[in-house]
């Protein structure tokens, strides 16, 4: 098998498990352009995490578009998104209670713009995304967690 001929393979076992996607949760980019466009709308107006993305993005558009292809890859499988999200939010004054703060406002969202099927596809993997990324944040912070533990910062204010 010649390399064009792998990644003629690869290319069409995505487009089979995008399409099986697509037809289990009705997810499509309208969607996912209606759910990204609401919910940074939610986050810019946010008083705990609209200041963390008011102080880095002062273009929304670039990053809507990115956000757009990032979620088509992580919820339809598409690959379109070839972006690090980790290293841009290693740096950021972040904890638990923020990670905490945009799960539910990507919950309000989702139960907002899309049918409950996929709704759900969409907070399964927001979960998850939510928790590589404060694991990470916690490491780059020289915080070991443990499981079940939560990263919380010195000067941020508990529940």
């Amino acid at each position: 098998m010649t390399h064009a001929d792998t990644a003629e393979a690869f290319a069409a076992r995505r487009k089979a498990a995008t399409d099986r996607i697509r037809a289990e949760t009705g997810i499509d980019e309208a969607m996912i352009d209606r759910l990204v466009e609401t919910f940074y709308g939610k986050v810019r107006d946010d008083a705990l995490i609209g200041p963390v993305f008011a102080a880095r993005v002062e273009d929304w558009d670039p990053h809507l578009a990115q956000m757009k292809l990032f979620w088509s890859s992580v919820a339809l499988s598409t690959g379109v998104y070839q972006g690090r999200p980790m290293p841009k939010h290693l740096p950021l004054p972040i904890d638990a209670t923020h990670f905490d703060r945009w799960l539910a406002l990507f919950e309000e969202t989702t139960r907002e713009v899309c049918p409950p099927v996929a709704a759900a596809h969409f907070m399964e993997r927001a979960r998850r995304i939510a928790e590589s990324l404060e694991l990470g944040v916690a490491n780059a912070n020289s915080v070991l967690l443990g499981s079940g533990e939560r990263y919380r910062r010195p000067w941020t204010p508990r529940d």
